[in-house]
């Protein structure tokens, strides 16, 4: 099935047509992708390209995105994941300066950063040791999400954590964690051509190495 999106953006409307990602894998997931158990179509169709366009996200699919990350389960309901977005051109341009020349180079040209961050402190003041854990869910449910709008993302550990603090005036109390660029697909040949050969979905280790069942293997 053919998913068709109207997309309006100030004055202009865009339309795009994608795969529905529930229903079945796209081309270039079916050829380097495959689950050794039964998995929902969704999961492996969802992978972290490089390569975006120019094309405008609209607010109402930014903040669905948001929505889905922040119905993520965590520790007591503490909530401890918070979201610093940049779509305006200044505020993008703010991100691009603490993004390492390697990350920055592609992504500049997304239309929204979002810095993933968390509480280390509970609503009382106690430590929260799973703020991290609950925060990476969080982002996860947002690039489920992005996948189902036809959306693409990248997770970006390559950033200066304390030029980003003091740039964007981060409070000590809140642990940075990754920057997420958020847009639609665009060719991968506007990429360098060293990153035009790894735009392909990534693959996975055989599951037995990642599953130990009972005690952990010597």
């Amino acid at each position: 099935m053919i998913i068709t999106k109207i997309i309006p953006i100030g004055n202009e409307v865009f339309i795009m047509s994608f795969v529905n990602p529930v229903e079945q894998l796209t081309r270039e997931v079916k050829e380097y992708r495959k689950a050794e158990y039964s998995v929902n179509p969704l999961f492996l169709n969802r992978w972290s390209p490089r390569a975006y366009s120019d094309q405008k996200i609209s607010d109402e699919d930014l903040y669905s995105l948001l929505e889905a990350a922040h119905w993520a389960p965590s520790s007591f309901n503490d909530q401890p994941w918070r979201f610093i977005v940049a779509k305006t051109e200044a505020h993008l341009k703010t991100f691009h300066e603490f993004l390492n020349p390697f990350n920055r180079a592609w992504a500049e040209k997304a239309p929204v950063l979002v810095l993933v961050a968390s509480s280390k402190k509970r609503d009382n003041g106690d430590p929260n040791g799973a703020h991290s854990f609950d925060a990476g869910t969080a982002w996860g449910q947002l690039a489920i999400q992005a996948t189902l709008l036809g959306l693409s993302t990248h997770a970006i550990g390559g950033f200066d954590k304390e030029k980003a603090r003091r740039l964007l005036n981060v409070p000590d109390d809140l642990d940075l964690h990754a920057v997420i660029t958020i847009g639609y697909r665009g060719e991968k040949e506007i990429l360098d051509a060293n990153l035009q050969e790894r735009e392909n979905p990534s693959t996975r280790k055989p599951l037995k190495e990642v599953i130990f069942e009972g005690t952990v293997n010597p």
